[in-house]
């Protein structure tokens, strides 16, 4: 979880951004891999945590590369890392094998700063309405509480976060990471 509260609910996000990378889960063909006792849907469920966790690493990492270690994305890339680390324990749990982040390179930064905020927010919208839909349906009780507190983290952090970017009109925040190479 965020900054490693691992009962605040700090957690994730769903990237489907038009303007970051906008495809099919690439992970989903490895949940077919699991264990007959994850049901089908389970495994779709974590397959596209997973991809989500993926995408908005390579999403943040290529924000950073670009704009330098600024905030929101050099905290909220963090929280990403261990959110697919979560994740990849429910895989090992059933018994499965997690792919790599096939997004890492791949994914190109927005024009400025302020951009890649906005497109935050529409992603955090997004990530919490995918988990209003896949929760109800998720029958293993330890990948609900995944799930959910990657729900958490993105309604009760990542969201308000890039809310705020978008609020200072792109300028990153102050603190540590607030520094960078320029932000519109």
């Amino acid at each position: 979880m965020c900054n490693n509260h691992a009962s605040d609910g700090r957690g994730h996000r769903r990237r489907r951004r038009a303007g970051w990378a906008a495809a099919v889960p690439v992970v989903a063909a490895a949940a077919m891999a699991m264990p007959a006792h994850a049901n089908t849907f389970d495994r779709k469920a974590l397959a596209d945590a997973l991809d989500d966790e993926y995408r908005a690493e390579a999403t943040y990492q290529a924000v950073i590369d670009k704009f330098g270690p600024v905030r929101p994305f050099i905290n909220i890339i963090e929280a990403e890392k261990r959110h697919s680390s979560m994740v990849r324990g429910q895989y090992a749990r059933l018994g499965m094998k997690a792919p790599a982040n096939p997004y890492l390179g791949k994914i190109e930064a927005p024009a400025s700063l302020l951009k890649a905020c906005e497109l935050g927010v529409e992603a955090e919208v997004e990530n919490i309405a995918l988990y209003d839909k896949l929760l109800p349906r998720v029958s293993d009780p330890a990948v609900r509480q995944v799930l959910s507190q990657l729900q958490a983290a993105s309604r009760d952090n990542h969201l308000p976060a890039f809310q705020r970017c978008v609020a200072r009109g792109g300028t990153p925040g102050r603190g540590p990471g607030g520094g960078g190479r320029g932000w519109n």
